[in-house]
């Protein structure tokens, strides 16, 4: 099980303009980078079950997430 730390801002990979086409809301947004510290996934989903499920699959020392609503 990953450690979740609670951390004050991610960027928005999601934005109000992209609502209107995805009306079920299921769209899931990554960005993937390799850093100095290995590899970096940020996500963001208006539904953030998907994400949370795929982000614990990769088995990290810890994920981040922003506390919103």
């Amino acid at each position: 099980m990953s450690e979740t730390v609670y951390v004050s801002h991610l960027p928005d990979l999601i934005h109000p303009a992209d609502y209107p086409d995805d009306p079920e809301s299921k769209r899931v947004r990554l960005r993937i980078r390799v850093s100095d510290e290995g590899v970096e996934i940020l996500g963001d989903a208006q539904r953030p079950q998907a994400l949370d499920e795929l982000l614990e699959s990769l088995s990290p020392e810890a994920i981040e997430k922003v506390l919103c609503g």
